[in-house]
């Protein structure tokens, strides 16, 4: 195929204009850095444009959670365009990136507690893992055709999956009814996942693999190449994690089987479109019941000491708490973290129930 030539200026022309733009991307990307990173390309077409343009289009507001504001369009973006992704990475996971390769620790017995978590607060689970398919563009900029090779990897992994560990069944978005879709959850692609080509050619090539048992949620080509995910109603984050672990490591092995391993990059871990995601992709939320912490004075720093971030749900007096990062620590050290994150909100929440004060429950800044 021939290559395409668009017609720009110079670097300098072609600056953004970043001055209300509050994302990890507007505060670090400089006039300098935009000239270095403007006429590079990775073999699958990506520039540089396409990495900031999720920061352009959604500058985020400055009272609410910093975005990374960016997004990789394949793996070689992390290479080629490593100045800047590195300096947003750190900036969002507050870890320095360092020589090391990253450690990895998916034994779920060395998780302690998260079994044991107050039934009163906790009211729900959801333990989720992303990851991208070496050889493939991500779902930002990938072809139809790539993306039906993805479903059809998928599909053969995970009909080995179920024969061998697991029973399930593979469905097709298109196959899915309006009531099957309300009940996993799946909503209409988002106006920021339209604007990003996340949702190009939507439902094409998209489905969702659901175990027999419920357990476990596989989804093929929706923001990410893979995601799992395992939810449950009694807030066990335990057994939702090692659900995840278990079937993780098995599907690792057999796209590794099918020449198609999971993208890993030396220094950062494994990789998929969104830098927020590197190191392990893991995220752990857990929806809690809480009707006076949410209005407390010190919420932010308490939730800042933790690492952690809260957001409301659909449910009245029900929050979302979930890990910031994915990366800096081990699988099990993130789910520990949140789990003992937990623990101390929903004794400050008892706390605050009986009249008392929490000052004496904040933790030292970590």
């Amino acid at each position: 195929m021939s290559q395409f030539h668009l017609r720009r200026g110079s670097p300098d022309e072609e600056f953004p204009d970043l001055c209300r733009n509050s994302t990890w991307m507007g505060r670090i990307l400089t006039r300098d850095m935009y000239r270095r990173q403007f006429n590079r390309c990775t073999h699958s077409g990506v520039i540089f444009d396409d990495v900031i343009r999720p920061g352009l289009e959604e500058p985020g507001d400055w009272s609410s959670p910093v975005t990374v504001g960016c997004v990789a369009g394949d793996a070689q973006s992390y290479i080629l365009f490593c100045d800047f992704f590195d300096r947003v990475i750190e900036a969002h996971h507050q870890h320095k990136i360092t020589g090391q390769t990253p450690e990895a620790d998916f034994n779920y017995d060395n998780l302690k507690g998260g079994d044991d978590l107050d039934r009163s607060y906790a009211v729900r689970c959801e333990v989720s893992v992303v990851r991208g398919v070496e050889d493939f563009s991500f779902p930002t900029h990938c072809s139809r055709g790539e993306r039906r090779q993805l479903l059809s990897l998928a599909s053969t992994a995970l009909q080995k999956l179920q024969e061998e560990q697991l029973p399930g069944r593979l469905f097709s978005l298109k196959e899915l009814n309006q009531e099957q879709q309300r009940e996993l959850n799946l909503n209409p692609p988002s106006s920021s996942q339209l604007r990003t080509g996340v949702a190009r050619d939507w439902p094409d090539a998209r489905a969702v693999w659901l175990s027999d048992d419920c357990s476990l949620v596989v989804w093929v080509n929706m923001e990410d190449h893979l995601r799992l995910e395992s939810t449950r109603d009694d807030a066990n984050i335990a057994a939702a994690f090692k659900c995840i672990c278990i079937n993780l490591q098995k599907l690792e092995e057999l796209y590794r089987d099918l020449r198609h391993p999971f993208t890993w990059k030396q220094q950062l871990g494994w990789v998929s479109s969104s830098p927020a995601d590197v190191g392990t992709g893991l995220r752990i939320r857990v929806h809690l019941r809480l009707q006076h912490l949410p209005g407390h004075r010190r919420l932010q720093d308490v939730l800042k000491r933790l690492r952690v971030c809260m957001e409301p749900t659909e449910s009245p007096a029900v929050c979302a708490v979930s890990n910031v990062a994915t990366f800096g620590l081990s699988e099990v050290g993130l789910t520990q973290l949140v789990v003992d994150g937990v623990k101390l909100l929903v004794a400050m929440e008892k706390r605050l129930e009986d009249g008392g004060d929490i000052d004496d429950l904040v933790p030292t800044q970590k």
